[in-house]
């Protein structure tokens, strides 16, 4: 056994390619997409390092283009959750005692993988199964899931090295273990990084994990998944499985080797699974860790001394970007009375001049959302909205002849409680309220109580009264909080990102926080010289 203390460096964000024409990554990438869209995939769980088929398959399709069959994926049932648990703490003890370096060592190669030899496979797989443009697939199927591995790697090492103090005569140390158990690992469709870094920074730390992805993710999961296996990941050290929510949780819950859930997606399921794991309380052998990034119904205020230019490129980008269906997404607006026609007429010209369709062709900025149900669901709002007179100022139309496409819609209400201001759309709508310029007090309380959620929000303004009286009065409404920027675009590192109320426990992702939380303290006290007597000075009177 080796006797060396390891540092890894603090690491540089991934660079984001810029994909220009002609330019070597655009050419790779295209290639790659044509290469993808010619073969019919046959995806299988991964149980135990093995490939698992079970011949109950599943078609995956673009939703921009699904006539076209890009695969199919196998789908599991509830004796493949049993394999996949009995595989994980089968695997268990060898992978808590591996040393650190070694597990580090994995994760650090599989970021090296993902931004050099499988770059373009991450961000084709992306764009062509959830529908994201080039540049959207780059920052996050490519740039931040390398950073998530690589400042995970950096921030546990650091977490390692934090050691309590030793007076003289005892030596005082703490080691910091995995959790006794399995952990459950259930990730979304609209980041391909979260998918990756739920079930890896569980595993990073030394836990076993049982990993179920969202369907409308398989086809880039599986490239992640292949990707580790290469880098050297154990078999059962993360287990695949695509079996539905329900019988996830039936038998993980009641198990009671469950040690912990890290989760991305609605805050239905999230409280359910809260309520399920505590009802069942009696039956673990430790106290569960539930660590969960539901939803947001974010917001963007602007105060009166805004550039009505800021304010607009801000919704434009911030609600739009990846069809809104990202959990940070501008969803809701209040303009000052002053600055809305002109706001208005900036925000209308730049979104009808999006180009809508497929991500092969680079010069849409706007793709389709992810299936038809949320297609349907999108489509219900804008329509009552329509219904019950409310000013679209921009879109409101949408076709899924040949893929599940919204138009970017900006719906002004003259109520500030109307339903799409306070429900989660998760799609490319936009509400706005404009409000009396002078009455930007009575505004921030608005904002931070007409929403159960607090992901994301920002504030626009040149007045810097006003920001610090937004920043303190919000300081609840947010996580995440955004000065004269849109509210999306955390980057690991510099914005480590989560939100409390009904948006989630805030563990962080992107920062040290959020390993704690898959990391068991034990202490250790040695005494040099212990005692060989039992009294004390004070028993003595003379």
């Amino acid at each position: 056994m080796h006797n060396a203390y390891f540092q890894f460096a603090h690491p540089v964000n991934e660079p984001v390619l810029n994909y220009a024409p002609g330019s070597a990554e655009k050419v790779a990438l295209k290639k790659q997409l044509a290469a993808f869209k010619a073969v019919e995939m046959d995806i299988p769980m991964y149980i135990n390092g093995q490939e698992v088929r079970t011949g109950k398959t599943v078609d995956i399709r673009p939703p921009h283009e699904h006539k076209h069959k890009l695969g199919h994926f196998h789908q599991g049932d509830a004796s493949h959750v049993t394999q996949a648990i009995n595989a994980a703490l089968a695997a268990r003890e060898e992978w808590a005692n591996t040393t650190w370096e070694q597990r580090a060592g994995i994760f650090l190669r599989a970021a090296e993988l993902m931004a050099t030899k499988y770059r373009a496979h991450m961000n084709a797989a992306t764009m062509l199964g959830q529908s994201k443009n080039a540049y959207q697939a780059e920052i996050d199927s490519a740039c931040e899931i390398i950073d998530f591995l690589r400042y995970n790697v950096h921030f546990l090492g650091e977490i390692y090295k934090q050691q309590p103090y030793s007076p003289q005569g005892i030596h005082n140390r703490v080691e910091y273990r995995p959790l006794e158990g399995f952990v459950v690992a259930v990730t979304p469709f609209n980041f391909t990084a979260i998918a990756g870094n739920l079930p890896t920074s569980a595993a990073m730390c030394g836990n076993v994990v049982v990993w179920k992805p969202a369907n409308t993710q398989v086809y880039s999961a599986n490239v992640i998944m292949k990707i580790l296996i290469e880098a050297g990941l154990p078999a059962g050290v993360i287990n695949l499985v695509y079996a539905d929510g329900p019988t996830i949780g039936d038998i993980s819950f009641s198990h009671p080797d469950f040690a912990g859930i890290h989760f991305t997606g609605s805050t239905g399921v999230f409280q359910t699974m809260w309520k399920t794991i505590g009802s069942n309380i009696n039956k673990y052998k430790t106290y569960p860790r539930i660590v969960g990034e539901t939803g947001g119904k974010d917001f963007v205020i602007a105060h009166k001394s805004a550039d009505p230019a800021v304010v607009a490129t801000a919704l434009a980008r911030g609600a739009f970007e990846y069809q809104g269906q990202k959990c940070s997404a501008a969803s809701r607006a209040y303009i000052p009375s002053n600055i809305a026609e002109e706001v208005k007429k900036i925000l209308v010209e730049q979104v009808s001049s999006f180009k809508i369709g497929t991500t092969e062709d680079f010069t849409n900025f706007i793709n389709a959302v992810i299936d038809e149900k949320s297609f349907n669901k999108i489509a219900q709002y804008i329509d009552n909205a329509k219904k019950d007179g409310q000013n679209i100022w921009v879109g409101g139309t949408y076709d899924k002849s040949e893929g599940y496409f919204i138009h970017p819609t900006v719906i002004e209400t003259k109520d500030p409680k109307y339903v799409t201001m306070c429900e989660e759309i998760f799609g490319p709508v936009l509400s706005l309220y404009v409000y009396d310029a002078e009455k930007f007090e009575e505004t921030l309380a608005l904002v931070d109580s007409t929403s159960e959620y607090a992901l994301t929000g920002s504030i626009i303004s040149t007045d810097r009264y006003a920001i610090d009286l937004a920043t303190k009065r919000l300081t609840n409404a947010a996580g995440n909080f955004y000065i004269n920027d849109k509210p999306t675009g955390a980057v690991v590192g510099q914005q480590p990102f989560g939100g409390a109320r009904a948006s989630g426990t805030n563990d962080k992702a992107g920062s040290m926080l959020n390993l704690y939380r898959w990391l068991s303290a034990r202490t250790i006290k040695e005494t040099m010289v212990p005692p060989t007597d039992y009294r004390y000075p004070f028993l003595q009177e003379a």
